[in-house]
């Protein structure tokens, strides 16, 4: 029986996102194992996925309230309850949920994992001069982490040549697929008949900017095409500034939505659009995939490593790029049909049960 301890780290913060929907997953699946012991016991979250009522036994932490420090206070709360039992030390390896190191002090000799995401904050100066401290403690518990799992090659080989890390240090093991097409419902919300999709955030390094303007040509000549935002805010200022610059005000909609909405989303969408510049893995990719949507993506970091020959790429820094990416998957049902398919052979190497055997692999291999 072997015996994994997870923190609440990205439980504290993070009520919606990648990182989280990825241990949820990877608990669910590992507690389903006779031969593995999980334990995960979180005192405070209001993260969406932990709140299924079945498995997970945790209280809100004032919900519905917002102010200054609430997510500090949540993870120190958290923390005065988890470090007595990181401390007995009755597992045999430790695997943080993010990169804060309070633990090491904890731990004594026991072994720890380390899973590292992307490389962001090393190859965006914006990003690292915004947030110094994630960058260096990453760098300081990769250093001391008995393995690392790597979510892509990208992501290895950017480990190894930011950290310098042994690449026999590090498994490649990627993040599985969590979308239930199946369970999509588009409730309060009247998506436009034809309309392409962007996902998540529009910050920086994700190109939104120049994929807006890559679109709005297209939104001008096809007046019956609009183009849906879900997740990542509402727009700014400076957003709804371009937007009007542009004479596309009308047909950028921006929305905030829970999974069963997003499935519907991508189902209904004539196109997924993915500009981003740098990705450690790409989710919307693989869901994209899985609800049967067409994918224009760009040809950069670790994107065509998941999609492989199932998407249509373009240069990110190209206007002219994704202009024409664009156009041709939404104007090609020929090509729309044929990326369906290869997405939905594409994404069967995405099971989370193969993922969390590739895991258990990695643990294994330490003790």
């Amino acid at each position: 029986m072997l015996n994994i301890y997870y923190d609440s780290q990205i439980f504290s913060w993070q009520d919606y996102g990648g990182i989280s929907r990825y241990y949820t997953e990877l608990i669910r699946q590992l507690s389903t194992r006779k031969d593995i012991e999980v334990d995960f016991n979180i005192k405070y979250s209001n993260n969406f996925y932990l709140d299924d009522g079945k498995m997970f036994h945790h209280k809100n932490f004032l919900k519905n309230r917002y102010f200054f420090g609430k997510y500090t206070l949540v993870g120190l709360v958290n923390r005065g309850f988890e470090i007595p039992g990181i401390h007995r030390g009755r597992y045999d390896i430790f695997h943080p949920t993010y990169y804060d190191p309070y633990f090491l002090k904890w731990i004594g000799n026991k072994p720890f994992v380390l899973t590292i995401y992307d490389m962001i904050h090393e190859r965006f100066e914006e990003v690292r001069n915004a947030d110094r401290k994630t960058s260096e403690r990453k760098r300081l518990l990769a250093g001391l982490a008995s393995r690392i799992v790597a979510i892509s090659k990208n992501t290895k080989n950017d480990i190894v040549r930011y950290y310098g890390i042994d690449p026999l240090k590090i498994d490649v093991i990627p993040i599985g697929i969590s979308a239930q097409p199946r369970e999509s419902e588009c409730i309060g919300i009247v998506l436009p008949p034809r309309y392409v999709l962007y996902v998540g955030d529009r910050k920086r390094y994700k190109n939104f900017g120049r994929f807006i303007r890559s679109m709005a040509t297209i939104l001008r000549n096809d007046t019956t095409l609009e183009v849906v935002c879900a997740g990542g805010g509402k727009f700014t200022s400076e957003e709804i500034l371009l937007h009007n610059q542009l004479g596309i005000p009308r047909k950028v909609h921006q929305y905030t939505v829970r999974d069963k909405v997003l499935w519907a989303m991508y189902q209904n969408a004539l196109a997924f659009v993915f500009p981003s510049l740098y990705e450690g893995f790409g989710i919307p990719v693989l869901e994209a995939f899985v609800c049967g949507c067409p994918v224009a993506l760009s040809n950069s970091s670790s994107l065509p490593e998941i999609a492989c020959d199932a998407a249509c790429y373009f240069d990110p820094k190209e206007e002219e790029s994704i202009r024409e990416a664009v156009l041709k998957v939404v104007y090609d049902d020929n090509l729309r049909k044929n990326m369906v398919t290869k997405g939905s052979r594409r994404v069967t190497d995405f099971s989370w049960e193969k993922i969390s055997q590739s895991v258990i692999n990695t643990y294994q291999s330490i003790c």
